[in-house]
């Protein structure tokens, strides 16, 4: 059995700490995604589903960040990230970039 805590009368000394966390919608980490149908083979799946399982994590997170890794490894272009937009409606064509 553990023994017991003896608390004495000693004086207590703190200090305050300046709130160095940020507010609750500067921790909203959600990048813009777009919805793709891709097939892969047989082996890669098994592949990123064994491995996930392992680490408990979701196969396409990894995937989705081997992917990302790839582009931040060999893109040269700025990024569109202050592009607006745009939400397309279920049926609307897209025009392809130019």
């Amino acid at each position: 059995m553990k023994e017991k805590i003896r608390y004495t009368d000693e004086p207590m000394e703190g200090r305050v700490i300046p709130d160095f966390l940020p507010p609750p919608d500067q921790l909203i980490f959600k990048e813009d995604a777009v919805k793709v149908t891709i097939t892969l083979s047989a082996k890669s799946v098994m592949f990123f589903k064994t491995e996930a399982a392992k680490r408990g994590v979701q196969y396409q997170r990894m995937i989705r960040r081997l992917l990302d890794a790839y582009v931040e490894a060999f893109d040269t272009k700025p990024t569109r990230a202050e592009e607006p937009r745009r939400a397309y409606r279920k049926g609307e064509k897209r025009r392809a970039a130019r």
